[in-house]
């Protein structure tokens, strides 16, 4: 039976130098999110007769995205490699504003805090649509897995 979706997502410890407790958090709550309610159907592994479930690694090599896709007992279906190069700006600015919000929440009104949330929002909504994009004719996925995906993304770039 077809079951077009995540059921595990690792992240490649190496490529993840260093990160807080709010980034701790971040990753936490994306991996929860993404396991809990995500579309995710590989076309490749798809048309070769491997629907679903899958596993996923996520990790930066060489500045690009490497996406090992998995079957549910772990066999590598393939792996996908995209460039992150269009993705420097909405990482740098998704960080920014992070670091805004985080800051925000320990001092700032509630208005300022919703303030930078909207926006932190719409920095993240425009990768999330720049990454169904990207994975179109490899992947199709949602708004939300896409969403929640760049949060892991993120987390791979942060350099502390």
């Amino acid at each position: 039976m077809a079951d077009p979706r995540i059921i595990h997502i690792e992240l490649d410890e190496a490529t993840i130098l260093w990160r807080n407790a709010d980034i701790e958090q971040e990753r936490r709550i994306a991996i929860f999110d993404l396991i809990e309610e995500n579309t995710f159907k590989p076309l490749r592994a798809w048309e070769a007769g491997h629907q679903g479930p899958y596993r996923i690694k996520l990790a930066v090599e060489e500045g690009r995205l490497a996406l090992e896709v998995s079957d549910e007992d772990g066999q590598v279906l393939e792996l996908l490699v995209l460039g992150l190069g269009r993705f420097r700006r909405p990482i740098r600015d998704y960080f920014a504003i992070c670091d805004s919000y985080y800051q925000a929440i320990r001092k700032a009104t509630a208005s300022e805090i919703e303030t930078i949330d909207m926006a932190r929002r719409g920095v993240h909504n425009e990768a999330a649509e720049m990454l169904v994009e990207r994975l179109a004719g490899k992947v199709e996925t949602d708004f939300a897995t896409a969403r929640r995906l760049f949060t892991l993304i993120c987390v791979l770039h942060i350099r502390g």
